[in-house]
Order: C-alpha cells, then sequence, then structure tokens
C-alpha cells in the first residue's frame, strides 16, 4: 500500500528548548520529593533490578482470542515468503482454506493469470472466498492482502533481502482467521464473506508494477457481472498487529460519504469498549486495496490500518524492511483490533 502522511511533527529550537528545562524541573521536583538520602539508598540507577513488566492480560478482549489469532501470525509467517504463485503462497492457500472449511465456511477459489513482470512467465493468482450462509442476500465484506512483497525494498541496509511480512501481510489474516472462530454462533442477519486479495504488492519494480491486482479483479467481477446478493459494508484489514498499536482514521474512508458512517460506528465500538488505540481522526491518506473496492466495485469499505510501524515519532520503521518479523507484533494488539471487529458484527444494523 502507499500513503501520504498527514502528521504535523515540528521540530522548533524554542520547543525542544523549552521541553529540557521541563525535564530537567522534573527531575529536580521528582528527587525532592523521594528525598536524596532514599535514591542514594536505593543505587544511583546503574545497579538497581529493572521493574518486570507484566504482560497485558488479554480477558477483557475475551471471547475473541488474541493470542490464538498470534498463533495463526506464527504459522503464516513460519511458511516464509508468501509471494504470489510461489510454494509459500500454496502452502498458505491450503492451511486458510482448511481452518476456514473446519468453521463452518464455504471456500472457492477466484483465480486469474498474468505474466510475470521480471521474466514474463505466466503466474496465477488467486483471491481466496469464504463464505458464511451464503443464502443471505444481505451481506458484509472482511479483508486483507495475503501475498507478500517480493522484497524489503525500504530495508535501510538490504533491500534484496528476504521478506516475511509479519505485521503487512500475516497480521490482518490471523486476525479473520481467529474472527472465523465465532462466525457460526454470531447473532447476525448478514451473510459473511471473508476474501483473501492476491497480488496486492506483486511489485518488483514501483514504478512500473501494478499494486491491487486481486481487488480490482474482484471489484470489476462484482460490478460487472450478475450476483444475487450486495455488500452492505465492508471493511479491509492491513497492518493491525503493530505492538505500538494506534490506529487513525484513515482518510479516504473519512472522506468518502457512503463510507463515513461506517467508520464513525467502528470507532464508536472502540470507544465503548475502551480500547483507546483506535484514534478518533485522520492521519494518513492510504492507497490500499479499499480504493478500487469501493471506486470500481461500489462496495462502501473502509480501511482499518496503523500505518505508523513502529510508532509516529522519528527512528527505524518497520514497514517492508527485513524487520517486519512476528517479535514486532503481538496478540495485545490483534486481541484490540479483533474485539472491536467482532463487536461491531455483533451490533451492526
Amino acid at each position: 500500500m502507499l500513503a501520504k502522511s498527514e502528521s504535523m511533527m515540528t521540530q522548533k529550537t524554542n520547543a525542544q528548548s523549552i521541553f529540557l528545562a521541563a525535564v530537567i524541573l522534573l527531575a529536580v521536583v521528582v528527587l525532592g520529593g523521594l528525598g536524596i538520602s532514599t535514591w542514594l539508598k536505593n543505587g544511583s540507577g546503574n545497579n538497581a533490578a529493572p521493574s518486570a513488566r507484566r504482560p497485558e492480560s488479554l480477558e477483557k478482549y475475551a471471547p475473541y482470542d488474541g493470542k490464538l489469532a498470534y498463533q495463526h501470525l506464527n504459522a503464516i509467517c513460519d511458511l516464509g515468503k508468501r509471494i504470489s504463485g510461489s510454494p509459500g503462497m500454496i502452502q498458505q492457500q491450503q492451511y486458510l482454506t482448511q481452518h476456514f472449511e473446519k468453521h463452518g465456511g464455504q471456500v472457492t477459489r477466484q483465480e486469474f493469470q498474468l505474466r510475470h513482470p521480471e521474466n514474463g512467465d505466466q503466474v496465477t493468482l488467486t483471491n481466496l472466498i469464504a463464505r458464511w450462509n451464503p443464502e443471505r442476500k444481505q451481506r458484509l465484506l472482511l479483508c486483507a492482502h495475503y501475498d507478500t512483497r517480493p522484497y524489503p525494498d525500504q530495508d535501510p541496509v538490504n533491500p534484496r533481502g528476504t521478506f516475511i511480512g509479519a505485521n503487512d501481510g500475516a497480521s490482518g489474516v490471523a486476525l479473520l482467521c481467529e474472527l472465523a472462530r465465532h462466525f457460526q454462533g454470531l447473532d447476525t442477519t448478514y451473510g459473511i464473506d471473508i476474501v483473501m486479495f492476491d497480488g496486492e504488492e506483486f511489485i518488483f519494480d514501483s514504478q512500473r508494477d501494478p499494486f491491487f491486482l486481486g481487488s480490482e479483479y474482484f471489484a470489476k467481477n462484482y460490478a460487472n457481472n450478475p450476483r444475487e446478493f450486495q455488500y452492505r459494508w465492508g471493511v479491509l484489514l492491513d497492518m493491525v498487529g503493530d505492538k505500538d498499536l494506534q490506529i487513525y482514521q484513515e482518510r479516504n474512508s473519512l472522506i468518502w460519504k457512503d463510507t463515513r458512517p461506517l467508520v464513525l460506528d467502528i470507532w464508536k465500538v472502540a470507544r465503548d469498549l475502551g480500547i483507546s488505540e483506535f484514534k478518533s481522526r485522520g492521519r494518513h491518506t492510504v492507497n490500499d486495496d479499499h480504493v478500487p473496492l469501493h471506486d470500481i466495485g461500489g462496495i462502501a469499505i473502509c480501511d482499518i490500518i496503523d500505518f505508523d510501524y513502529p510508532n509516529t515519532g522519528y527512528g527505524p520503521k518497520y514497514w517492508h524492511t527485513e524487520r517486519d518479523v512476528p517479535k514486532m507484533c503481538s496478540a495485545a494488539s490483534l486481541a484490540k483490533v479483533g474485539k472491536v471487529m467482532l463487536t461491531w458484527l455483533e451490533r451492526v444494523k
């Protein structure tokens, strides 16, 4: 996916000076409150044992199980690279088909062909579709891309290395795997489709190769072929496993008149649940799979994405680098997004 940052961070010398003075003043106040003798007694800090950080409890996010979602993330990443048409992708398709069928989904494959942009070989791309209550005419579309970029092209050291795509690829897929476990008992009048899009990032040259191949193919098929159902709402899940989770409202989703109510509804669910990682304001305009689904397919769909990976500040980024691995993701983040989605599914009208 591509994004234009809307952050308004500044670096002014006066602001830095004020901040430094405030930090010094706070340190004086804290040390004065504790007492210098107490500080000396406990050690200057060099020899003090670091306080153990307790792992975040996931109980409050039940019945959505973030640990199970994280297990799926690890299992998918263990397959290695999942480039379109590769052995890793084929193994992932088998894994997902078995999982969705186990939990009551009817799985079909939407296949299409293209020529490899590097060597001209024919490549088969596959959108994997799992449906629950397929007889229902009003449906919800939940989706993610499940291919990985061929290379970590943003890596400052090894841009032709190995890209695992734990957050950018596996996190949305893993979240939907755990969500599917709840569909058979879900109290909703809607049918539900999970769609895994292929070819979102079959990119060897970003100046030459097209993005969003799978979602564009799906959108054209939905718009142009006769069908007996309609998608009421759609949600795209992308990069939702970041340990430092901060999900702002994606600006396309917020600006489109048909999707704005959906965005506000989902963020209200997060607010009701006390999940503060959902930020009720826009930050990035992201060109992602939801754009062709909306513009070509006419589907009212929003993008749930944490594009600041790992955070909104300065420092190294993990997006499209070799550092996008499972240890940079967390079960807690998957639990929070999963809880919001499951609750929204229970409430949606």
